[in-house]
């Protein structure tokens, strides 16, 4: 059962308190910037990992300034559309909001189980390579500030290239299916308070499991990005 660190508490709560019930993610940006767009992503990753369990899930936008720029902006770091608020609605809700947000803004529910995002630096998010940013704020759990420095984006690139480098390669192999102990890793990872650092753990060290064969790596991949989004199977089929 995927559990979060409810802001509200400091203690794990089920994510979908009726498992498999419908459930809202409600997204809370009132500023748009980088943090914004980390709590767009959280939200996204909160709902792919809600689908894996089998909960059908919608997702809403409330109280953002610059709606659509941050739209756009989301959807370039492979954020999902979100619907338009009010948030607050029957059924139940998670909220997902910026570190330090007060309760009770925009018309939503305080009440409700909330996931809180830490800040970014720098505020203005530079999307010239979008993928790479989006790896580089999984890289960190979202409990943990990130700088999205030269640095960090040069490695998240590098890191992109040689995993995309290395799916297509294994694709062309006879596929195989994920094995077991590799998908509860994942999905320990991901239930855990959405692990994404702990998926890509995971990832690294199929890399290098000398007894894994190419088929099943090119499957596990492909698996793990159903939660991660960064398109690791885009260069299957292209030329080597």
């Amino acid at each position: 059962m995927l559990r979060i660190i409810d802001a509200r508490t400091g203690e794990p709560a089920p994510a979908a308190p009726a498992r498999r019930a419908p459930t809202r993610v409600e997204a809370h940006v009132p500023e748009g910037d980088a943090t914004a767009l980390r709590v767009l992503l959280v939200a996204d990753l909160l709902a792919r990992a809600l689908e894996l369990d089998g909960t059908p899930v919608w997702t809403v936008l409330a109280g953002a300034a610059e709606r659509e720029r941050l739209r756009a902006d989301a959807a370039a770091l492979g954020v999902r559309p979100f619907e338009d608020g009010p948030a607050a609605g029957h059924g139940q809700g998670v909220r997902v909001v910026a570190e330090g947000a007060p309760r009770g803004a925009d018309g939503d529910a305080p009440e409700a189980t909330t996931v809180a995002v830490a800040p970014v630096h720098p505020a203005a998010p530079g999307l010239a390579d979008p993928d790479a940013v989006r790896l580089a704020l999984l890289e960190r759990h979202h409990h943990a500030r990130v700088e999205l420095d030269a640095a960090a984006l040069d490695e998240a690139r590098d890191t992109l290239a040689r995993l995309r480098r290395a799916v297509a390669d294994w694709a062309r192999h006879p596929s195989r299916p994920v094995p077991g102990e590799v998908r509860d890793r994942l999905r320990a990872a991901w239930e855990d308070d959405l692990d994404a650092p702990g998926a890509l753990r995971v990832l690294r060290q199929v890399e290098t499991d000398p007894d894994l064969p190419d088929g099943a790596r090119f499957e596990i991949c492909a698996y793990a990005d159903r939660f991660l989004g960064l398109h690791l199977t885009r260069d299957v089929g292209s030329a080597p």
